[in-house]
């Protein structure tokens, strides 16, 4: 049985292999059938092979800090915040990840959100970090 501590290991380092460019040890966490989806461009990834190089041919520098890992305790779900560097631009980043029998990564479903100004009026119920 895959454990909450096993799926934050996989996931810590899914993002630590990531940002190494370590693509071995990338590859080493996801399962063969994995798919990943992008729902802000509607895009979507079938394979371990397709989704290695997409993420190798992805451009430009940047560096990815995992903030927090909630997992599941049945072994099968956990989510994720990252905050991304690429030169001076930080953006947070919110994921989803579904595992397989074997604790391999089997789903991915990432959400890079924009910041934007909320709107006026509510200020009396919010606090703003």
């Amino acid at each position: 049985m895959t454990t909450t501590a096993d799926l934050r290991a996989v996931v810590e380092t899914y993002w630590s292999a990531a940002d190494a460019r370590d693509w071995g040890a990338f590859a080493a966490t996801l399962a063969d059938e994995v798919l990943y989806d992008l729902p802000q461009t509607r895009e979507r990834i079938r394979g371990k092979e397709r989704y290695l190089r997409f993420n190798r041919e992805y451009p430009g520098e940047w560096r990815v800090r995992v903030e927090r890992v909630v997992a599941d305790g049945e072994g099968r779900q956990a989510a994720v915040r990252t905050r991304f560097t690429a030169g001076a631009e930080e953006s947070p980043a919110v994921h989803f990840f579904v595992f397989d029998a074997m604790g391999r990564i089997s789903g991915i479903t990432d959400f890079w959100p924009e910041p934007y100004e909320p709107p006026a009026g509510r200020e009396h119920l919010v606090e703003r970090y």
